[in-house]
């Protein structure tokens, strides 16, 4: 690689961390605009403090432990003292390429995204300092060896090996279906078993402000294309395959939402819309470098429909998801990476052939197991170390919490300073008032559709 070709990689990857790093935002405002005015805080605070936590955890051992050498061999976990305070990664690299703590912090964003996306399934009712723990433990535990065995790859000569998903069973994941989303939404389902349902379930309370949530979600679009893109580590064509696909499956999944919400309830909502476009960026992260636009629309579509009626299932199985994060993270992950298998276009950059190309069932076989891996190693550490914990310490905050609202009670504060409101009738009422009139309507609420 030339030093020019070298330095337009680093400046895209500069550009695609950046960008990254505002979907920290957007997911702050895409799960605070959906709950209560009385947990909007909280949710913020639980995404801003799994970043915290798990950046400080990366630089320390956890980027040694996604990608250092695999200890013995068996391709499970990298060697967590490695690079150990992350000090080795000041040397520039002996060829021109991306520098080492460049790819570090990108990936940083990465593992911090995956814990914040458990959060939405739990708001309402877990202790702040305990979801401040549990984010510790499973970065360590849990995203950390999953990382190694997705995305560590062995070395050009064979020095460094890699994880097993990545190097031996081979199966495509772009940029983190696997690691990220079905890992993030399996273990949301783990860790609400252990929790429990919030007092009112299922009568959810009402997304507090939708504008706040579509922002967000438009935030996180435009971060996607980092977090995708920016996967192919070089400023390239893969790149460029990646924004189109990314952006094909995004407009698909909003219109596939729209149109099963519009049949089963008579209207189409922005909710919908941020959820459909959610659900088909999630489902076209580990797909997005293996399918073609044609592909990309089809996974986009089929991600928007089914988990659009994935998110209701909730209410059979009386699982309180409060934010949707297993119908649409789990979900959409498995399903976009298993239509790997079958849409997977050998033209595009990840090579691969699916069943639809002539591929046979090989590459729908890799992407099995390797869901199948992520979902069983994922789902049973992370229930032990909710159950753990809520033995111990607890997870769960006092009832009158709940009742009374996190924000205030966990964190003395409010996101709204208001002395009155003005309600639909032109009547001002004091916000005291319309809070507690909103917790007791509440209870005859009807279930949320996401």
């Amino acid at each position: 690689m030339t030093e020019a070709l070298a330095a337009a990689n680093t400046a895209w990857i500069l550009g695609a961390f950046t960008a990254v790093a505002l979907m920290v935002a957007g997911l702050a405002l895409f799960y605070g605009g959906m709950v209560s005015v009385r947990s909007t805080l909280n949710m913020a605070m639980m995404v801003f403090g799994a970043l915290a936590v798990v950046g400080v955890l990366w630089i320390l051992f956890g980027y040694s432990a996604a990608f250092g050498d695999s200890v013995g061999g068996l391709r499970l976990i990298g060697n967590p003292l490695e690079y150990f305070g992350s000090s080795k990664l000041l040397e520039a690299p002996a060829e021109p390429g991306i520098p080492p703590a460049l790819f570090s912090a990108f990936q940083l964003l990465f593992a911090a995204i995956t814990v914040a996306l458990i959060a939405g399934a739990v708001a309402d009712r877990m202790k702040f300092g305990s979801w401040m723990l549990f984010a510790g433990l499973w970065a360590t535990l849990v995203y950390f060896p999953v990382a190694h065995w997705v995305f560590a790859f062995d070395s050009a000569d064979g020095s460094v090996q890699g994880g097993w998903i990545a190097n031996t069973l081979q199966a495509v994941d772009f940029a983190g279906g696997t690691a990220v989303h079905v890992n993030a939404g399996i273990a949301a389902l783990a860790l609400i078993l252990v929790l429990g349902r919030r007092a009112l379930f299922p009568h959810a309370p009402r997304p507090h402000s939708l504008p706040l949530t579509m922002l967000g979600a438009g935030i996180l679009f435009f971060g996607w294309f980092g977090f995708n893109a920016g996967s192919a580590l070089a400023a390239g064509n893969s790149a460029a395959v990646v924004a189109l696909n990314t952006l094909a499956a995004a407009c698909a999944g909003i219109c596939a939402w729209l149109v099963v919400e519009k049949l089963r309830h008579g209207h189409a909502t922005s909710l919908g819309a941020s959820s459909g476009l959610i659900a088909a960026l999630v489902g076209i992260t580990p797909a997005c470098g293996a399918v073609s636009p044609l592909g990309a629309l089809a996974v986009g579509a089929v991600c928007g429909a089914v988990c659009c009626l994935a998110i209701t299932m909730k209410y059979r199985f009386k699982l309180d998801d409060s934010l949707d994060v297993v119908g649409i993270h789990l979900v959409g992950g498995i399903i976009g990476t298993l239509l790997i298998g079958l849409l997977a276009d050998p033209a595009a950059p990840s090579g691969a052939t699916g069943l639809f190309y002539g591929g046979g069932f090989g590459t729908l076989g890799k992407q099995t197991v390797a869901v199948l891996a992520v979902v069983a190693y994922s789902f049973i550490v992370t229930f032990l170390i909710a159950k753990v914990m809520d033995m111990t310490m607890g997870l769960r905050v006092p009832a009158d919490a709940e009742t009374e609202g996190v924000d205030v009670v966990v964190h003395r504060e409010s996101a709204y300073v208001l002395e009155a409101v003005e309600m639909a009738d032109g009547r001002v009422e004091p916000v005291a008032a319309v809070v507690a009139a909103e917790v007791i309507t509440e209870k005859a609420a009807t279930p949320a559709t996401t």
